[in-house]
C-alpha cells in the first residue's frame, strides 16, 4: 500500500500539531522527494550515516527529530550540508523533521516515551511551552538514594549518566525533559522536584544542585531522544498502512 507525500505530511501534522510551538527551525517536510510513500525510516538525526542507511533500506521518507535546518544557521549549501542534501535529492528521498512537537506529544513524544521506559508517570507539565514533565515512579515508591536512580537510568539507557547529587534526600518528585534541556532545571526546582533528568549538563547546573539540594542527572542528548521518532513514525505507519523501520545511528553525546 502507498499514500501520497501530502497525506503523510498531513497525518504527521495532525498528530504532532507543530503550529502550537515556537521552535528553532521548520517542522514538517524539509526536503521534498518522491510523491508516493510506501516505507518510512525513522531516526534521531538527519546525519549522512542515517540518510545512507535509509537509502539502503529502500525508504521513501525519512522521519527524524533533528532535521537539517535551524535558526541562525549559515545558508550556503557546502560541505556536510551539500553531502546530505545531495544524497536526499539524488535518491528522491523525503525528509520530515519535527523538533519540539515530537518532544511534547503526550503519548508518542520523547518525554512520554522516556518516562514510560523508566517506569515513571507524569502528573503535570512545567517549563517553557510546558515541555518538561513532573511526576513519580509508577509504583509510588521513592528512590532512597540518587545512586539508585542513576543505576536504574544506566540500565535502561545503556550508558552511565553524569550526576550532581543534591543533598541526599529521597527522590519522590521526578522531573524530566529530554535532550538539551538543562536550562529547565530552575523551573523543575520551582515546581518542587527532588531530581531533574535531561540529556545534557552545563556548568551552572552543578552549582544549583549543591545550593538547592535538588539532584541533576544528565544521561546524554541522543540517549534520551531515541524513542519519540520511532514511536511517532510507527503510529503514522499504522494509521496509513505503511511499512516502518527505525535505524539508530549511535552517538556518544
Amino acid at each position: 500500500m502507498s499514500v501520497t507525500r501530502m497525506a503523510l505530511v498531513q497525518a504527521c501534522d495532525a498528530l504532532l500539531q507543530p503550529e502550537r510551538f515556537r521552535d528553532y527551525g521548520p517542522n514538517g517536510l524539509q526536503v521534498e522527494g518522491r510523491g508516493q510513500i510506501r516505507k518510512i525510516v525513522s531516526g534521531v538525526t538527519a546525519s549522512l550515516a542515517l540518510i545512507e542507511a535509509a537509502i539502503e533500506e529502500g525508504a521513501d521518507a525519512l522521519f527524524v527529530h533533528h532535521g537539517l535546518f535551524w535558526r541562525n544557521q549559515p545558508s550556503p549549501v557546502t560541505g556536510w550540508m551539500k553531502q546530505r542534501l545531495q544524497r536526499l535529492l539524488s535518491n528522491d528521498l523525503n525528509l520530515l523533521a519535527y523538533h519540539l512537537p515530537l518532544d511534547a506529544h503526550p503519548q508518542w513524544g520523547n518525554n512520554a516515551q522516556l518516562g514510560a521506559r523508566l517506569g515513571w508517570v507524569s502528573t503535570q507539565c512545567f517549563g517553557e511551552q510546558d515541555l518538561g514533565l513532573l511526576g513519580a515512579a509508577a509504583n509510588g515508591q521513592a528512590y532512597a538514594r540518587v545512586d539508585d536512580l542513576a543505576q536504574h537510568v544506566a540500565q535502561v539507557l545503556g550508558r552511565v549518566p553524569t550526576v550532581a547529587p543534591g543533598d541526599g534526600r529521597p527522590l519522590q518528585r521526578l522531573a524530566w525533559c529530554t535532550g538539551g534541556a538543562q536550562s529547565y532545571f530552575e523551573a523543575a526546582i520551582a515546581a518542587g522536584a527532588d531530581v531533574f533528568l535531561t540529556g545534557e549538563i552545563s556548568e551552572p547546573q552543578a552549582h544549583l544542585a549543591r545550593e538547592t539540594g535538588v539532584a541533576f542527572i544528565a544521561c546524554g542528548h541522543h540517549a534520551t531522544e531515541r524513542y519519540g521518532a520511532p514511536a511517532v513514525a510507527a503510529e503514522i505507519a499504522r494509521q496509513l498502512g505503511l511499512t516502518h523501520t527505525f535505524i539508530d545511528i549511535d552517538n556518544p553525546a
